[in-house]
């Protein structure tokens, strides 16, 4: 089993501009995949609306992994994700992730707190923002 890491998925999700957005979904993600992120829960529809959204701001980036544990279907890490907005401007957040891992690898839940590092007072909800 190859087990997906939060790292390829942000990357094909926010910086593969050639891969289409449902394709890096389904790499990634389960069908009954539902996230919640700073308290706020969305389904699979929503979290592909959400990457919709901010693949519309983002024109640059990269994720640096800080530490990732896997124990089983279960995921754990702390990165930051560092993103060069299309009007140029800089933002950077660090992550809290906790997942459960479908038996195929990909992400069945992630449960996330995003802590703003850089950027303006409008980025602070760029992680659930729709």
């Amino acid at each position: 089993m190859t087990r997906t890491r939060i790292e390829a998925a942000l990357t094909d999700l926010l910086f593969r501009g050639d891969l289409a957005l449902e394709e890096a979904v389904d790499r990634h993600f389960t069908p009954e995949y539902r996230q919640r992120t700073d308290g706020e829960w969305a389904d699979r529809a929503e979290f592909m609306e959400h990457m919709t959204h901010v693949r519309g701001l983002v024109a640059d980036g990269r994720v640096e992994v800080h530490e990732e544990l896997y124990s089983g279907g279960h995921y754990a890490d702390r990165h930051t994700v560092h993103l060069t907005k299309k009007d140029g401007s800089a933002v950077s957040m660090e992550v809290y992730v906790f997942a459960d891992l479908a038996p195929d690898g990909r992400f069945s839940r992630i449960e996330e707190t995003t802590l703003l590092l850089q950027g303006s007072e409008a980025d602070r909800t760029i992680g659930s923002d729709r």
